[in-house]
This record gives structure tokens, C-alpha cells and sequence, in this order.
């Protein structure tokens, strides 16, 4: 990795009807937002799109425009509705057709006489793209720009993000603090919690209630990549709930 910068960023756009359907639930962003997180590249934006190329091709230029990084998950499998790659080198302007390097990766897992044509598909590589490993399932990902092209299945999705994220310029991590409110409602320290974000712009603060299995419970989360703004957001948060409580 390259040394770390201030601001890089990234988009995951999730292709693929069952993850629009409510069939499949997605199990990828999360994983992906956290292994950015640590290596200090903020995930901006998530998309969801249909299959369908005119979806994908919108998708695909504006975030790759936007963001440092974009990441896809879906859509490269063997069936006719996995069309993630057309798409992509679409959005590119490039052509697309069997790569020999991909052959090869398919056939360390299926014999020459089973490599028909609907497993071939997962062989088409955009032009002039590189690939990424996978070493669960052998068919590859690949990268284009700077767009990753991942499987949706979790297991091979999470086997491509080792291979990718060495290659990815690092940022400066963001530091997170958080503090317990107990069972304080929100609207008890929300106009507190305000002045002093108003007075900590270098920080996000942020309120987080949940139901436990004790009850009510709010957390405070100030984050930040400036160790020493953290800590001052989050005593003057501690000195807050403090008084509140008493």
C-alpha cells in the first residue's frame, strides 16, 4: 500500500433482483465497510441495482467518477441473468470475450470436457482488465480502472477482498470513541450533544439508542482521524452525561 492520505473513498454498488427481492440478504457491505475502515478509506455510498444493464452502466460510471474506489458485488456467475461483466466493459467502452488467463484459473477446478459454455461465462473478461484471484471457487473477479468486480457469494466475495485491498491506496484511519448513555433518552442530551458537536467540526458525533436485553440503552460514538479532537469531543460528551445524570 501506498502511504496513507487524508481522504480516500469508496462506493460499493450490489447488483443482482434477489437482493432487491428480499430473497437473498446482503451479507457483503458490511464486511466491506469494515475491512475499509481499517485501513482509512471511507465508504461513501451503497447502491443496489436490478439486473439490468442500463442500471449497472449508470451505476457503474457515475460512482466510479465520484468515489477513489468502487467495489461490485454480483452478477458474475454462469447463468444468462449474470451480466455484470458485459456491463462493466460496457460502461468502459471496451470489448469483452474469453480470457485465456481465466481458462486457465477454471480449468485447475473443471475438466477440459466440462468447460461448457455457460461455465465460460465466468471466463469473459472485460479488455485490458486485470483479474482477481479466487482461490474458493477458481472463476475470477476482476479489475477495471478503478473498479473491482466481486462475486456476491460471501465466502468467494470476502477471498477476493484479501487479494484486493494490498493493492489500494491507504488513508489515515478513523479514530472512534464511545460512550455510554445508559438509559438516557435522547432528548434529554440532544441539545447538549449539539453545541458541543457545533464546537468539535473536526469530529462526527453521533447518537445510537437500542433495545437490549436490559432494556433502553443510548450510545454516544464521536469519531475522527485526530486522536487528540476525539478526546476532547468525548470528555466534554462524559462531563454532559455526567451532569444529567445527577
Amino acid at each position: 500500500m501506498t502511504e496513507p492520505t487524508a481522504s480516500v473513498t469508496a462506493a460499493v454498488l450490489v447488483i443482482g433482483d434477489e437482493i432487491l427481492s428480499g430473497r437473498t440478504k446482503d451479507k457483503n457491505i458490511g464486511a466491506i465497510a469494515e475491512r475499509l475502515t481499517e485501513i482509512g478509506i471511507d465508504l461513501r455510498e451503497v447502491r443496489v441495482v436490478p439486473d439490468e444493464a442500463s442500471e449497472i452502466v449508470a451505476a457503474v460510471n457515475a460512482l466510479r467518477a465520484r468515489y477513489t474506489y468502487l467495489f461490485t458485488t454480483g452478477g458474475i456467475g454462469p447463468t444468462h441473468d449474470d451480466i455484470t461483466a458485459d456491463s462493466v466493459a460496457a460502461a468502459f467502452g471496451v470489448g469483452i470475450d474469453v480470457d485465456e488467463r481465466a481458462r486457465a484459473m477454471l480449468l485447475e477446478r473443471h475438466k477440459p470436457e466440462d468447460l461448457n459454455e455457460a461455465r465460460l461465462r465466468m471466463a469473459r473478461i472485460p479488455h485490458g482488465a486485470d483479474l482477481i484471484a479466487n482461490p474458493v471457487s477458481k472463476a475470477p473477479g476482476f479489475a477495471i480502472g478503478n473498479v473491482f468486480v466481486m462475486a456476491g457469494v460471501p465466502q468467494i466475495m470476502n477471498a477476493m477482498l484479501d487479494a484486493v485491498l494490498p493493492q489500494l491506496s491507504q488513508g489515515i484511519p478513523v479514530l472512534a470513541e464511545t460512550i455510554e448513555a445508559g438509559g438516557l433518552p435522547e432528548g434529554t442530551f440532544a441539545t447538549g450533544l449539539s453545541a458541543i458537536a457545533a464546537r468539535h467540526g473536526s469530529v462526527s458525533i453521533g447518537s445510537y439508542p437500542s433495545m437490549t436485553q436490559s432494556g433502553f440503552a443510548n450510545r454516544i460514538v464521536v469519531r475522527g482521524r485526530d486522536a487528540e479532537a476525539v478526546g476532547a469531543a468525548r470528555v466534554e460528551i462524559e462531563a454532559m452525561l455526567e451532569t444529567l445524570k445527577r
